[in-house]
């Protein structure tokens, strides 16, 4: 499941000292428990679908590095 290879994930990173990798939730389950749960297993951050892709776009741009050059 995914809060379990979240867990996973950040347990490797501190292991070997790899840079941080952004997870981000996206699921059905809108409640406030839902995402305090995805936030507690380590995810950085929490989409509910149904989304809009305004709200999708949101947030790649907070969590992806900037590309330069197209």
């Amino acid at each position: 499941d995914g809060h379990a290879a979240t867990r996973e994930i950040r347990l490797r990173e501190g292991q070997r000292g790899s840079r941080h990798i952004p997870v981000i939730a996206m699921t059905a389950n809108a409640m406030a428990e839902d995402r305090n749960r995805c936030i507690v297993s380590g995810m950085d951050d929490y989409l509910a679908k149904p989304y809009e892709m305004a709200a999708l776009n949101a947030i790649l741009r907070r969590w992806l590095p900037e590309t330069t050059g197209v």
